[in-house]
């Protein structure tokens, strides 16, 4: 059985001593993803002259879904491969917003799927934050 565990080059940072993803056999089990970019800032994270914060769901979603895609792709698959999710929101009325972006990406023949809500997530601008299991036999 192939174990690999891996911090990506490019990727932001984990905020402890884990990896971004981690192969078990045919299988690769992705750490909780953010919108978190490189350089610490966020997609879906708007402050304007005035330092008014306006922070989007829909834009959150898409980015923490194509950060699992990128991630899994270092791992020889594609969000196509992903078999569970598990979703925290900070606030359950954003639940529409994330449902809607995330039906972009799946479809009922997709991921099955757990979304809880949660008091707080490691930073103030974070409204969502995924973790994944993807399946992909080696070969």
């Amino acid at each position: 059985m192939s174990n690999d565990s891996k911090v990506i080059e490019g990727k932001a940072k984990p905020r402890g001593k884990y990896p971004h993803y981690k192969r078990v056999g045919d299988f690769i089990y992705v750490s909780g993803a953010s919108s978190r970019r490189k350089d610490n800032t966020f997609v879906g994270v708007n402050v304007d002259e005035m330092g008014t914060t306006d922070l989007n769901i829909k834009e959150q979603t898409a980015a923490v879904l194509d950060n699992i895609d990128s991630i899994l792709q270092e791992a020889g698959a594609s969000i196509k491969d992903v078999v569970d999710v598990t979703t925290f929101l900070v606030n359950m009325n954003d639940f529409g917003g994330y449902n809607e972006t995330y039906g972009k990406y799946f479809d009922y023949d997709g991921p099955t799927r757990t979304t809880v809500a949660v008091h707080q997530l490691p930073h103030p601008h974070l409204l969502i934050e995924i973790k994944a299991i993807a399946y992909k036999p080696l070969t």
